[in-house]
């Protein structure tokens, strides 16, 4: 038998009378399909939809256990491949606390945001006795979290004061904005990072960053991570 969403597909296919797109040929009032495709694209559901997920740092595994839809057909309904029925959507929208309406609603574009600096809040991790790595999130301000930017502070405490980020395939970017660093990644050489300095790594790149000098060290760290 069947699941109910292959059951989806093969009526979606099969509803269409095939002489339907003759007939919106022959008589303009009769509704055009390639209109309709063209507007179930325009609404970018599927974008809409990996959007949402991606704000809740969500797996599609996560979201079909969620929704009690295949991970599978998620990934296929994001991409385009498919049109979610009625039913489905509303499953979605449970799950991330919306409305159906937020799938086709226009978007108002957002082009100016702004984050007061009373308004971050510092993160601090230990990732050795005596190394310490503080970090403010901007990503908050970037309505698609494709790039993520942080403000990260090295403290001089101790012999040991580094920082080793996640291997992920994206690509890192680092400006100084003060202080002194040590960019020391596998099978490069030690790079001496200072203020005003700047630099680009594959962030599938083992590295570690490591504060120098008695001073703390301070840089904008930006990372760009796949669509």
């Amino acid at each position: 038998m069947p699941s109910s969403q292959s059951k989806t597909l093969t009526l979606a296919s099969s509803e269409l009378d095939p002489s339907v797109a003759d007939a919106a040929i022959a008589d303009p009032a009769v509704v055009d399909p390639a209109r309709v495709e063209q507007q179930i694209d325009d609404k970018l559901i599927g974008e809409r939809i990996r959007a949402l997920r991606l704000r809740r740092s969500m797996g599609l595994v996560e979201l079909g256990r969620l929704t009690g839809l295949s991970a599978s057909f998620l990934s296929q309904l994001e991409t385009g491949r498919v049109v979610p029925t009625i039913r489905n959507l509303a499953r979605i929208a449970l799950v991330f606390e919306k409305d159906l309406s937020c799938f086709f609603k226009q978007e108002r574009k957002v082009n100016f945001r702004r984050l007061a600096k009373s308004d971050r809040i510092p993160i601090t991790r230990k990732q050795k006795l005596n190394a310490r790595f503080v970090s403010e999130s901007l990503g908050s301000l970037i309505p698609d979290r494709h790039i993520v930017p942080c403000l990260a502070e090295f403290l001089p405490n101790g012999d040991e004061c580094e920082f080793t980020p996640k291997l992920f395939a994206g690509t890192e970017f680092i400006y100084v904005l003060s202080g002194q660093l040590d960019l020391c990644a596998s099978n490069h050489d030690v790079q001496f990072l200072e203020t005003g300095d700047v630099c680009w790594i594959d962030a599938r790149t083992p590295r570690q960053y490591l504060c120098r000098g008695n001073g703390t060290a301070r840089a904008l760290i930006v990372t760009e991570h796949p669509k």
